[in-house]
């Protein structure tokens, strides 16, 4: 294959895409928003104070609020009501990461894999496509929505959304590339230049940030939207910095716990980034969301060579598998561009997946083009857990009665590399999606 690359992507930032919490939130009319606990007819007693319930989430016991400013004392003091805190712009920091296109000569999907798909072959994902394609099965990606017009993409259009105000709105595609990114990698189907782990899967856009921002209660909405469209596995690479254990006193973490646990009981399997801080999630209560809550598979990232990647975060107990998410255990092996100095010289090392063809020329992500259609490499926790979401919708197509938490044991039952689930780079290992699907036949 000849990439014909004028250059290759400048700097390591790429592996660094986290949400960042700015501030509290407005409603699109201005209003301010609150994420309230509830018990019982709350609702109607919120309404009867003045307060507007945009989305009734975890069968009511989570609502979300509009009204208005400094209230979430009045909201907290009517009865029913056990917990009332400012809704929060969240934003998915991304980093600038420079590149020029470059066009692939004579290139298919077939040599894409072979050459540049180092993250799908250790996890033997052709090899597993002989028993199991993710046929019939639904994956969501929770992001910043996922470009339908992508021929390598089968998006489900009608099933898409938008969140506004905490509610579903018509699909409004891509507001940046990560959902792209992290779409294709799950579920590619090798139309053109790029196969995903679940090639016969449908993706399901959930966006829920973008183009700059979105909010806590948003991504809170996108969770049961994904539940509530059926999907078997909703991919959430949003993963927060490390979050100390005093936050937990203001109640957000067990908001939204209710609400993935929720999820899960209803049959999607919730999978979240571990985050890409280096950070060890067993000491000092530290935590990040949504991938340290009960009911969401948290994943790190792999390197080509199966270690612990530089960035990702670790911990026994907060790692339920690692998959690859590119780059090597240190930025120097991972920014080397001499092919004869590593296996996989920069950036070569990262994932290749799908990008959205709007704005082809000046995309700080775009690397490369095949049949005029755009690709890029990129690295994180964000690109390791749809690996994994992909290998959800594998396992169901295999097992289509089997509940979230048995996807989940088959998964880890599957993995390679550890003994047990207590390695803290890797959890039960990496995933290995030809030996998850054995396991099932």
């Amino acid at each position: 294959m000849n990439l014909n690359r004028r250059s290759v992507l400048r700097g390591i930032g790429a592996a660094s895409a986290t949400l960042a919490f700015t501030g509290p939130a407005s409603a699109s009319d201005g209003r301010a928003r609150y994420v309230v606990g509830a018990t019982d007819d709350a609702a109607a007693r919120i309404e009867a104070a003045g307060f507007e319930v945009l989305n009734a989430l975890a069968g009511g016991n989570v609502l979300l609020v509009a009204g208005s400013a400094d209230a979430a004392a009045d909201l907290g003091a009517i009865s029913g009501v056990s917990t009332a805190v400012p809704d929060l712009d969240v934003e998915l920091v991304t980093p600038e990461v420079e590149a020029s296109p470059a066009e692939a000569d004579g290139t298919d999907v077939d040599e894409v894999y072979d050459e540049l798909l180092w993250d799908k072959q250790v996890q033997e994902v052709r090899e597993a496509h002989e028993h199991a394609t993710g046929a019939g099965r639904t994956i969501a990606v929770l992001d910043t929505g996922v470009d339908d017009s992508h021929p390598d993409l089968n998006v489900d259009v009608d099933a898409s959304a938008t969140m506004i105000d905490g509610r579903p709105a018509e699909h409004t595609g891509d507001s940046g590339y990560h959902g792209t990114h992290v779409a294709g990698t799950a579920a590619a189907t090798g139309e053109v230049g790029m196969l995903g782990t679940a090639p016969g899967a449908t993706v399901v856009s959930v966006r829920i940030l973008g183009p700059d921002t979105g909010t806590w209660g948003d991504v809170l909405a996108g969770i049961e939207y994904a539940a509530d469209v059926g999907a078997d596995a909703a991919n959430m690479s949003i993963g927060t910095s490390p979050i100390p254990p005093e936050f937990n006193a203001y109640q957000y973490r067990r908001l939204m716990e209710s609400v993935a646990q929720t999820a899960t009981a209803a049959g999607t399997l919730l999978v979240g980034s571990a985050g890409n801080s280096d950070a060890n999630l067993q000491q000092g209560g530290l935590f990040t969301l949504p991938n340290s809550l009960a009911g969401v598979v948290s994943i790190g990232a792999s390197t080509p060579d199966d270690e612990r990647t530089f960035y990702s975060n670790y911990g026994t107990n907060e790692i339920d598998v690692a998959a690859p998410g590119g780059g090597y255990e240190t930025v120097e092996k991972t920014i080397v561009a001499g092919p004869d100095a590593v296996e996989r010289p920069w950036p070569l090392n990262a994932v290749f997946s799908t990008v959205p063809d709007e704005g082809l020329l000046s995309g700080p992500y775009v690397d490369t083009t095949i049949d005029g259609h755009a690709y890029g490499w990129l690295m994180g926790t964000s690109m390791a857990a749809p690996q994994v979401t992909g290998l959800a919708a594998l396992v169901r197509e295999l097992e289509p009665g089997a509940n979230a938490r048995q996807v989940e044991r088959a998964i880890a039952a599957g993995a390679e590399g550890t003994d047990g689930g207590s390695d803290s780079d890797s959890g039960f290992g990496r995933t290995n999606a030809l030996a998850t699907v054995e396991r099932l036949l």
